[in-house]
């Protein structure tokens, strides 16, 4: 019997991507867990201690306040990043006058920094002359004036809306390319059955985006938990009192700022896990509709 070649080409291609994601992501991450089991301060020779860095973290105060805020930031921020971008594109899908400058201003939030989005927001945030606070005193809504940044009640969910601002037009363009490819004829044979708007919407829309839904919750989601630490460190930096601090941010400070990084290679092992898990049970939960008997 002949043998069927193996074109290796198409490998070939692939093994200069799987190399540079093997050094940078996958030997950093077994380095990372070994360290965790050992005291070292980056300098000088490391120091078996078994479990003690995980039981450190499990009595640390700070970290598990820390993870509260890492989930209600992925959270909130998910939920309103779906809901916002899901309400725009179902309007700057239509055809209407100034449409795509609408969708370009939403978009170009996308593109700019998280070091420009801090900075800038920063300002329009500061108590003194913050464009925020200008504007509700120009109003005549002065009792609503917050300290947005030093409020510890508040200042987590003044990132948050910073962190939506910026990606709704990436979701935006993602949905909007969903629902350009929903059939027409569908809408019509719904209508022609009676159905309303949120009918419409139930029973037609959301099954055909479904897959993008589920994209972009799963983006959204996933970018909440680990690219959060730009926007935190140069908003707030965790404070006040730790109000803003999440897991990346303090892992940060237990390793350059306190030098021990087996500590914080621990705290890495744990966020890893309780994300791993929370993100498997998120996957299983939104994609049950696409499976079939």
């Amino acid at each position: 019997m002949r043998k069927k070649k193996i074109d290796a080409f198409p490998y070939l291609m692939c093994l200069a991507a799987l190399i540079l994601f093997t050094l940078f992501v996958v030997l950093p991450f077994i380095v990372g867990i070994y360290t965790s089991f050992f005291k070292w301060d980056g300098f000088s020779d490391m120091k078996f201690n078994g479990f003690k860095n995980y039981l450190y973290v499990f009595k640390d105060d700070v970290y598990w306040k820390a993870i509260r805020n890492t989930f209600v930031y992925a959270i909130l921020v998910t939920v309103l990043k779906n809901i916002i971008a899901f309400f725009l594109a179902s309007i700057l899908v239509k055809k209407f006058f100034g449409r795509t400058l609408f969708r370009t201003a939403i978009y170009i939030p996308v593109t700019l920094s998280y070091i420009v989005i801090g900075i800038l927001w920063v300002w329009i945030y500061n108590p003194t002359f913050g464009l925020l606070n200008s504007l509700l005193t120009g109003l005549g809504l002065d009792s609503l004036i917050l300290g947005w940044l030093s409020d510890a009640k508040v200042a987590l969910y003044s990132v948050i809306v910073v962190d939506v601002w910026k990606w709704i037009g990436y979701h935006m363009v993602l949905y909007i390319a969903g629902l350009q490819g929903v059939p027409k004829d569908l809408y019509e044979a719904a209508e022609i059955d009676g159905a309303g708007a949120f009918a419409k919407l139930r029973y037609v829309t959301i099954p055909m985006v479904n897959a993008t839904i589920v994209i972009n919750v799963l983006m959204s989601i996933t970018g909440a938990f680990v690219s959060n630490y730009d926007i935190v460190y140069i908003m707030t930096d965790g404070g006040p009192y730790h109000s803003t601090e999440v897991a990346l941010t303090y892992i940060m400070k237990t390793a350059f700022t306190d030098y021990n990084f087996g500590k914080a290679n621990a705290m890495s092992v744990i966020l890893f896990l309780m994300v791993l898990v929370f993100g498997f049970i998120q996957l299983k939960f939104m994609s049950k509709e696409d499976t079939y008997d």
